[in-house]
C-alpha cells in the first residue's frame, strides 16, 4: 500500500494496482462505446422505453417519520427521523442503489429505543448531488458523517449500515471509534476483504468497477431499458410482484444526475484500504448476512471478524442481499437483541443473622465435617488407591 494515508488509518493502494485499474477501465470503456454505436445502427434508441417519473409513489411519501435536512460546511443532507430526541442516536446508512427508503421496515421498530436517523448519503435521494469526483473521497465522507453526529447534538451514536453504507461504517469505526458505541454491518465484508474478493456473480463486480472509472459511461448505461438494472438489484421485490416499491426506486434514480454521485463512490473507494497497522476495531460489531447473498460472499463476511475484537455473526437462512427487507422481523429481532441491553434487576441483599449460640454450634459442626473430610483425603493418598479396591455396600433409605 502507498504511504499516502488519512491519519495512518485509511491508506491508498499501490500505484501499480491503481494503474492496472485505470488501464483496464480504458479498454473496457472503449469496447462499450463501440458496442453502443453498433447497437444504435441496428435498433432504435432505448430512450424510447424510458418512462416519465415526476411524481413519487404513495409508498415513498407515506412514512412513519418526518423529513428534514442538515446543512454542513459544503453539503446539505436529507434524512428521515423517528423517535424522541432525548433517546440515544441511531444512524442508518443505506446501500447502493438505495436511499433512506430502504430502512422502511426498521425505523418504526427501532424508534421505540432510539432517535433514528435514516440518512440519504451524499449524492443519493434528496441530499445534495455534487458531480465532482473529489467530493466523494473517503476522508471527505468520513468527516461529513462525523459532522452529522455532532450537528444532531450527540457525541456518540449507534451505526447500522447496509452494503455501501456498511462499507462506509467499517471505515468510520476504524477512523473514529470514539464516536461509535456499536456497529452493525449488513451484507458487507470489511473493506480490505470487500475490494479483493468481489464475487463474479455480483452485478457490480470487478469488471463494473473498472468500467465506472470512465466518466459518464456508467451513468448512461444504468438508464438503459427503463432502469432495468434496478429490477436486477431488487429481485426480491420482483418475486413479490410489488410494482409500487420498484417504481419508488425508479423515481429516486430516474435522472442521470441521480447516478453521478452514487457511482462516484465507486470511483474513489476501490483505491482505499484500512491500514493493517491500525489493528482490529474495539467497537462491538454485529455482522449480518443472508446465506443466499450473491453480492457478498458468506466466507468474506466471516473473514471480516479478523478486523474486530468484539463481534457477533448472524447468518439469515433463505435471505439474499437485502435481508432487512426480505425478512424484516428476523433482522429487527437481531438488531434489538444486539443494540438494546435490558436493565439489570437490582439485587436485594438480606441482612445476615446475628451469630447466636445456635449459629456457633452449626459452625462448629461444619468445621468438624471439613476436618473429617481432610483426614479422609489424607488416608486416601496414603493407601495408594487400596480403599477404592475394597467392596462397597450401598444402603438405601426407606
Amino acid at each position: 500500500m502507498s504511504s499516502d494515508c488519512y491519519d495512518a488509518c485509511v491508506v491508498t493502494i499501490s500505484s501499480w494496482d491503481a494503474f492496472k485499474m485505470h488501464f483496464f477501465s480504458f479498454f473496457l470503456g472503449t469496447w462499450v462505446m463501440v458496442k453502443k454505436l453498433l447497437s444504435s445502427l441496428w435498433k432504435a434508441s432505448d430512450q424510447s422505453l424510458k418512462k416519465s417519473r415526476n411524481t413519487p409513489p404513495t409508498c415513498y411519501v407515506d412514512t412513519a417519520g418526518f423529513h428534514s435536512y442538515i446543512k454542513l460546511k459544503r453539503v446539505k443532507l436529507h434524512y428521515v427521523e423517528c423517535g424522541a430526541q432525548g433517546k440515544p442516536l441511531l444512524l442508518l446508512l443505506h446501500g447502493f442503489p438505495d436511499c433512506w427508503f430502504g430502512w422502511r421496515y426498521q425505523m418504526p421498530v427501532l424508534s421505540d429505543h432510539f432517535r433514528v436517523i435514516a440518512l440519504d448519503l451524499k449524492g443519493f435521494g434528496d441530499s445534495d448531488k455534487p458531480s465532482w469526483r473529489r467530493s466523494y473521497r473517503i476522508e471527505v465522507l468520513l468527516q461529513e458523517l462525523s459532522a452529522v453526529i455532532h450537528a444532531l447534538g450527540y457525541s456518540t451514536c449507534v451505526l447500522v449500515g447496509h452494503d455501501l453504507g456498511a462499507l462506509l461504517g467499517w471505515y468510520f469505526v476504524h477512523q473514529f471509534p470514539e464516536l461509535v458505541e456499536k456497529f452493525v454491518s449488513i451484507s458487507c465484508p470489511h473493506p480490505n476483504i470487500y475490494w479483493n474478493e468481489l464475487p463474479k456473480t455480483n452485478i457490480f463486480n470487478e469488471r463494473w468497477i473498472n468500467f465506472c472509472q470512465m466518466p459518464y459511461l456508467a451513468e448512461i448505461e444504468v438508464l438503459k431499458d427503463d432502469l432495468k438494472i434496478l429490477n436486477k438489484c431488487y429481485q426480491h421485490l420482483e418475486k413479490k410482484k410489488d410494482v409500487s416499491l420498484i417504481d419508488a426506486y425508479k423515481y429516486v434514480f430516474a435522472r442521470p444526475e441521480d447516478w453521478c454521485g452514487p457511482i462516484n463512490y465507486y470511483r474513489n473507494l476501490p483505491f482505499t484500504r484500512i491500514n493493517d497497522c491500525s489493528g482490529p476495531t474495539e467497537v462491538p460489531c454485529l455482522l449480518i448476512t443472508g446465506n443466499k447473498d450473491t453480492f457478498a460472499q458468506l466466507e468474506s463476511v466471516v473473514k471480516s471478524t479478523e478486523y474486530s475484537l468484539k463481534y457477533t455473526v448472524k447468518i439469515v437462512d433463505g435471505a439474499g442481499h437485502y435481508p432487512h427487507q426480505e425478512m424484516p422481523e428476523t433482522i429487527n429481532a437481531h438488531l434489538l437483541s444486539f443494540l438494546t441491553v435490558p436493565k439489570p434487576t437490582p439485587k436485594i441483599e438480606k441482612p445476615l443473622p446475628r451469630a447466636g449460640l445456635v449459629n456457633r454450634m452449626i459452625g462448629a459442626v461444619s468445621s468438624t465435617v471439613r476436618y473429617g473430610n481432610h483426614v479422609f483425603g489424607a488416608v486416601q493418598k496414603t493407601t495408594n488407591g487400596v480403599i477404592h479396591s475394597l467392596p462397597v455396600k450401598t444402603v438405601s433409605g426407606n
